[in-house]
């Protein structure tokens, strides 16, 4: 099944949903990085939640999101837009840890202690910018809190990263519900007690749930509508135009001290870890066209 994310909005329920397959995407970005397993989970959930993120905007807009802890993994950072094109990598794509529970212990491996930092370009004058402490590090929890508490929408997410035996990903997904005012309690108690008494959501995946089948199994019998529905991919703007435009930045006497060492200057993205060669005519011209 091709990565695919579905929007809905039920009126009865006064909520909007969305829910999502990131298989072959968070595949994409754990080859591109060599993540171990601990990292691939904490990774692909992340991207996941960027995803259902990027779709609640709309135009040129971007959201980016920094998890900061004091584990192993150091930091992730996932930027995504609202066509479900993301792209993102871990500080530490080697650091794993041992199972915990039989689960992936992903809160040993960001860190307990740390931070969410939420910046969303609008394309207003400023980008606007949210920061909330890690409650849990579990990804998917952070990010409900930080949209609850810092952008006053009650949500529920839910993430889920599988790897394979194989050192690919196995199954990647996620879903995202939002309450609209004014909130209809009666049913978001219904639709939490649904979503606690779900099958684990990597169940339904191995099982071939789509996002409209996991949609299905959270709402039941309570009616929604399908807004749309948009293919998600892996996808990173660099380019060596904008490799070029750094490599200015850093002046003219530290390009030509680049290219007086003889050898090429390969520059890799940290996105997609795509490497960019420069030799030293190459930097030269560059140190010409500055000055």
């Amino acid at each position: 099944m091709k990565d695919n994310l579905i929007r809905v909005i039920s009126d009865e329920a006064n909520v909007r949903a969305m829910a999502c397959l990131t298989t072959a995407t968070v595949g994409e970005a754990c080859v591109r990085h060599r993540t171990s397993p601990t990292a691939s989970v904490a990774l692909g959930r992340a991207l996941t939640g960027g995803v259902l993120l990027g779709a609640l905007l709309k135009g040129r807009q971007r959201v980016a999101l920094k998890f900061e802890g004091n584990g192993p993994l150091g930091k992730i950072v996932v930027e995504a837009d609202p066509m479900c094109l993301v792209h993102g990598y871990v500080g530490n794509p080697g650091a794993d840890l041992p199972l915990r529970d039989g689960r992936f212990d992903i809160p040993g491996a960001l860190g307990r202690a740390g931070l969410l930092t939420v910046t969303k370009d609008l394309q207003l004058k400023s980008p606007y910018q949210g920061v909330v402490n890690l409650v849990s590090s579990e990804i998917a929890e952070d990010i409900a809190y930080y949209l609850t508490e810092s952008e006053q929408t009650p949500s529920a997410m839910g993430l889920t990263t599988i790897p394979d035996d194989q050192g690919g990903i196995a199954v990647a997904g996620g879903f995202l519900l939002q309450s609209l005012p004014p909130a209809n309690d009666a049913a978001l108690e219904t639709l939490t007690a649904r979503i606690a008494a779900m099958p684990p959501l990597a169940r339904l995946l191995f099982d071939g749930a789509g996002p409209k089948d996991i949609l299905d199994h959270i709402f039941g019998d309570i009616p929604y509508e399908i807004l749309g529905h948009q293919d998600v991919a892996f996808h990173c703007g660099c380019s060596r135009d904008r490799i070029e435009q750094a490599l200015i930045t850093l002046g003219v006497d530290e390009i030509k001290s680049l290219a007086e060492r003889g050898e090429d200057t390969v520059i890799t993205c940290e996105f997609c870890r795509e490497p960019y060669a420069f030799t030293p005519a190459d930097l030269r011209r560059l140190a010409d066209e500055r000055h």
